[in-house]
């Protein structure tokens, strides 16, 4: 038996009721949703899922629903968009002008209220009419005039950023207005020789890639990063030849060959509340990843309970001199796991390595 999540539930009464003249006719364009949604109240036929996260463009593409990572270029094409809110308010604002651009039609939005939807909701009351809203779940689902969107939500669409270093970033990346300061602590331990082959699990914009080919010894570093938008900033970020691209999960990225060494400073915050077993994934993965002789380097909030899970998938745990009260930086080496090899389960997208 499926469990029909709140964001189905508010699009059944939505399509049942007002709306209903969509849910007949018409492509529709859906932003950003949650892997765990069914979207059942829309046609499969009519479905065009637009995200940039590869965990749950991963899901839609294996349930065989037609998923991109945004719209083509061009005049609209569909009768009406979904934008399902994120927790970043200014990726959401965004995601609702884009579906203004490429809507004739209602644009829908909806989400959660521990994913800020009243505040989103307050937003576009103070610029257009808005219809709703609709109320179940712990949530809310209103709809807007793309039209209207488009003219009044343009200062919306996102614009990139320059931080300090001269990095690149956009509005809703994790940690868009400079260097993380457990990632910045992370590079300041790092040897000044690092090993050849390295990747860098949730790679985010680049700044600590940047940081470690900084070092001498190394020969390519690999940016494995779920989220398309801060990959895009890496690749404009790190022109160095030696840098290699994957727009894959960390969790179950795949490589070619084993590594000498992983440095990570891993997310803990799918959600308002932050989830331990993330962290504990990138750690298998990270011993997974790498030779019987690499080596991980890791920062990581204090207070999150990770010391079983590298204790579980390394023989040689031990804390680095330079954490702070806030965040403990972690060497682990001698890995139980074996190092993974591309094949079967093997990651959809394995971009081209650099032309030197």
């Amino acid at each position: 038996m499926t469990v029909q999540s709140p964001r189905d539930a508010r699009l059944r009464l939505a399509f049942s009721g007002a709306l209903q003249g969509i849910a007949a006719v018409g492509p529709v364009a859906v932003f950003r949703p949650d892997a765990g949604d069914r979207l059942d109240a829309i046609a499969a036929a009519r479905l065009h899922i637009h995200t940039g996260w590869r965990p749950a463009f991963d899901a839609f593409a294996a349930r065989g629903l037609p998923v991109e990572r945004a719209p083509r270029t061009g005049a609209p094409a569909h009768v009406a968009a979904l934008v399902c809110v994120p927790r970043s308010r200014d990726m959401a604002q965004g995601l609702i002008a884009a579906a203004c651009c490429c809507t004739q039609g209602p644009v829908l939005v909806d989400g959660q209220k521990t994913d800020g939807i009243d505040a989103i909701l307050r937003a576009c009351k103070a610029r257009v009419a808005v219809a709703g809203p609709v109320i179940k779940g712990h949530g809310k689902l209103f709809a807007i005039d793309a039209a209207e969107g488009r003219a009044a939500l343009a200062d919306w669409l996102p614009q990139p950023k320059r931080v300090a270093g001269g990095f690149e970033t956009l509005p809703g990346v994790f940690s868009a207005d400079g260097p993380d300061p457990g990632s910045m602590l992370l590079a300041a331990a790092l040897p000044g020789r690092l090993p050849p082959r390295i990747a860098d699990l949730g790679a985010g914009w680049g700044w600590l890639a940047a940081e470690v080919l900084r070092r001498e010894g190394v020969e390519e570093v690999h940016l494995v990063e779920a989220e398309a938008d801060a990959l895009d900033c890496a690749r404009r970020n790190v022109t160095d030849p030696r840098a290699v691209f994957h727009w894959a999960d960390a969790r179950s990225f795949h490589a070619a060959a084993g590594f000498d060494a992983v440095v990570m400073n891993p997310p803990f915050h799918p959600a308002r509340r932050p989830d331990p077993e993330l962290g504990r994934a990138f750690v298998a993965a990270a011993a997974r990843l790498l030779h019987p002789s690499g080596v991980l380097w890791m920062v990581a909030n204090r207070h999150l309970p990770y010391a079983d899970a590298l204790n579980d998938a390394f023989a040689d745990v031990r804390e680095l001199p330079g954490s702070s009260g806030a965040y403990r930086l972690t060497q682990a080496s001698r890995p139980r796991s074996r190092p993974s090899v591309a094949g079967k389960g093997a990651s959809a997208v394995q971009p081209a390595r650099r032309k030197r």
